[in-house]
């Protein structure tokens, strides 16, 4: 978990109140389900860097699984350290198959909890009669899967079918 609350001045950025709320949910949850969490908190561009690279190379050999949490400020494709930006996608590369080979063939689940622009969803109140007045976002029963990260291909056997499709 890298749970980013406080930011140099000079990024302009507010301070994120609550967000140690976030990693401790986050930390008892994953504890829970017998996951060996971590918790970094307040770590510049470079200190992400440090310490996902460190965790990729570490040997996951005996771990079904690999979880990711980030909590920062954000915007489209990019995640904040306490001192500027990076992209997330340098940040998740690291664990790819040709980089992380303890992880090939394993869940890598990355949960971001940041902004990804500036669009506000005001959220469309529900008509659930246990929480009148109650407001929810209004994609907050979407699940978006892409069969493929962004920027690559999505690979297609024409005989039978995608990977994708298969494993659903």
């Amino acid at each position: 978990i890298i749970n980013n609350k406080n930011f140099d001045r000079r990024t302009g950025m507010n301070q994120r109140n609550g967000t140690d709320v976030d990693a401790a949910n986050a930390m008892k949850v994953f504890a829970k389900l017998g996951y060996k969490v971590k918790v970094y908190n307040d770590q510049s561009v470079e200190q992400m860097k440090q310490v996902l690279t460190a965790v990729s190379k570490e040997d996951h050999s005996n771990a079904a699984s690999f979880i990711c949490v980030l909590l920062s400020h954000g915007d489209e494709g990019v995640f904040f350290g306490t001192d500027g930006s990076v992209e997330l996608k340098f940040l998740t590369s690291l664990f790819r198959g040709d980089r992380c080979k303890s992880l090939v063939g394993k869940p890598k689940l990355f949960f971001i909890q940041a902004c990804r622009g500036t669009d506000l969803d005001a959220g469309i109140e529900t008509d659930s009669p246990d929480d009148e007045g109650a407001r929810i976002p209004v994609e907050a029963d979407f699940l978006y899967a892409y069969s493929t990260a962004p920027g690559y291909y999505s690979w297609r056997n024409t005989m039978t079918g995608s990977w994708f499709i298969q494993s659903l």
